[in-house]
């Protein structure tokens, strides 16, 4: 069973929350915009991001007592690894889903239709 989070900790619990938001969306804008406009400078501040977002996570799991239950801490845990890896893997989906669109040269521009780099490659 969860212990309430203490009074003291609530602060450190809402900005600590408000942070995994923030650094996590940080990481995936970040890193699409990496790839798509084909930029792998900008990679490591992506990765800086999901940093940001891992300590956010870490501090939000201490201060909400989810290290004390085996369950919540596996689920920290995997929860971690899948945001790290989820952002590679949707890329790759989505290049796997769009390539033949790509090879072609006359694919559907419109915003429906097209795949995301070839809509940012053409403006």
């Amino acid at each position: 069973m969860l212990e309430p989070v203490k009074l003291a900790d609530f602060f450190t619990v809402f900005f600590s929350a408000a942070s995994v938001i923030l650094f996590g969306a940080s990481y995936a804008l970040v890193f699409a915009w990496s790839r798509v406009r084909n930029r792998p400078r900008l990679m490591p501040l992506a990765y800086a991001a999901y940093v940001g977002l891992f300590v956010s996570v870490i501090v939000l799991a201490f201060a909400a007592n989810l290290f004390n239950n085996t369950f919540w801490t596996v689920i920290v845990m995997l929860m971690l690894i899948g945001y790290l890896l989820a952002p590679h893997a949707i890329w790759y989906l989505c290049v796997g889903t769009h390539a033949d669109e790509l090879e072609d040269g006359h694919a559907d521009t419109s915003a429906a239709g097209a795949a995301p780099a070839k809509i940012f490659q053409q403006r």
